[in-house]
């Protein structure tokens, strides 16, 4: 096999054809790790339409302030001096500046038309008494004005450098005066492998539908990267080659995800294709249930890895928690932001498990569950489903409860599902 970089090895099950897997806690810093040193491609100016779920690449920096012009918060009328005021005139939103006001002076307004030059503030209109071309009220200096820039200056950053751009943070760029942002999006292409493969239809028997495939566009979007291509190889290991060949072509920091290769059986052949390659093998089998023959490499050196390879099993529900063990964290990192496999806002990291479920003698298992309220408290209950050939038990799961070797309850880590 290519050159390893051990990361601690663990104790497999008897039998286990991965022989001594890393620990999953480790296999999955091990992916961080790796998207931490290495480099997605170079930073885009992508449309604002485009750029949702990317990172930006640099300080989101206020081109105009906010409100960009003084402007009236309220339907009224905007009055000078005190009052009572004569009306000389009608301000609308969209409108341009209308002519300056003297004290005795005011102009009907409409929220978010300018304020004139003059103005004290603005007099709604419900607390004004209009007789004529007058109009009366009392008003306290700056009330329902919003002076320009006073939410935010121009020239203000107002979201740093590896944020994850959101619909709101879209929404904002648009309103700081934006067409497009400078982002990074880790890009990778995939390699579903296998001769049993039908791409269509009811399978025929003997073939099996691929179910990873139209998996990995969302997980890959959710981890705040694109999936580029997904191309069918049938079992050989001189396509898997040639393949291979190709993805280094990309710039450095592509990722290469190859579904069902990375066990050890004989249509097996990734290994053998990355030793060919002389590539840097980080992990090669993890110990968890489902999901234990994965695999992470790069090739390269180690200091400046090129490109970056994620082996999944091609049973779908292990490949779904390998994809959440390596390929989520690495592309994560490699964008410069949090795993949202960890949760984040909102997503408690641990809840007590209720329910039967037992741990394995040696693997972590990752056991599809709901969360549920059980009285007033939160916990999490497994939903079934969860052998590794099919994808229902996660289908209606929220995350996957991590029970680690030996592991007695109640409480249990959580890996969160794209949502």
């Amino acid at each position: 096999m290519g050159r390893q970089e051990p990361v601690g090895r663990g104790h497999g099950g008897s039998g286990d054809p991965c022989g001594a897997p890393v620990p999953w806690e480790r296999a999955r810093a091990a992916a961080r790790r790796l998207g931490e040193r290495s480099r997605p491609g170079a930073a885009a100016r992508e449309p604002l339409a485009g750029a949702l779920g990317a990172t930006l690449a640099e300080d989101l920096v206020a081109l105009v302030g906010i409100p960009s012009y003084d402007a009236a918060a309220m339907d009224g009328y905007a009055v000078a001096g005190a009052g009572p005021w004569t009306v000389v005139g009608r301000a609308l939103a969209g409108g341009g500046p209308s002519v300056g006001l003297r004290p005795g002076q005011a102009v009907e307004i409409a929220t978010g038309a300018v304020v004139p030059e003059g103005a004290l503030a603005v007099l709604p209109y419900e607390s004004a008494r209009r007789s004529g071309r007058t109009v009366a009220g009392e008003v306290q200096p700056e009330r329902h004005v919003r002076r320009r820039g006073e939410d935010t200056a121009a020239g203000t950053a107002v979201l740093p450098s590896g944020t994850v751009v959101t619909p709101t943070v879209l929404g904002l760029a648009a309103s700081l005066g934006y067409d497009t942002l400078t982002v990074r999006r880790p890009r990778i292409a995939a390699l579903v492998t296998g001769d049993e493969i039908a791409l269509a239809g009811v399978p025929a028997p003997g073939a099996v539908r691929d179910a990873i495939g139209p998996m990995l566009p969302g997980l890959a979007a959710w981890a705040g990267a694109r999936l580029d291509r997904v191309d069918r190889l049938a079992d050989g290991a001189a396509d898997l080659a040639s393949a291979l060949h190709d993805a280094a072509r990309r710039p450095a920091g592509s990722v290469l995800v190859v579904c069902g290769a990375s066990s050890r059986g004989p249509a097996d052949h990734l290994r053998a294709v990355l030793d060919e390659a002389a590539a840097t093998v980080l992990v090669d089998g993890v110990a968890c249930r489902p999901g234990h023959p994965q695999l992470l490499a790069h090739t390269g050196p180690p200091d400046r890895p090129e490109t970056l390879v994620v082996g999944l099993p091609g049973n779908p529900h292990a490949a779904l928690a390998a994809g959440l063990t390596l390929l989520v964290p690495l592309l994560a990192a490699l964008g410069g932001r949090p795993d949202p496999a960890s949760g984040g806002a909102g997503a408690p990291p641990r809840l007590p498990v209720r329910g039967d479920v037992r741990p394995h003698g040696a693997d972590t298992r990752l056991v599809p569950v709901r969360i549920d309220a059980d009285g007033e408290a939160a916990c999490a209950r497994p939903v079934g489903h969860d052998r590794p050939g099919t994808l229902r038990g996660a289908a209606g799961a929220d995350a996957l409860a991590v029970l680690p070797p030996g592991w007695s309850g109640p409480d249990a880590e959580l890996l969160w599902l794209p949502r």
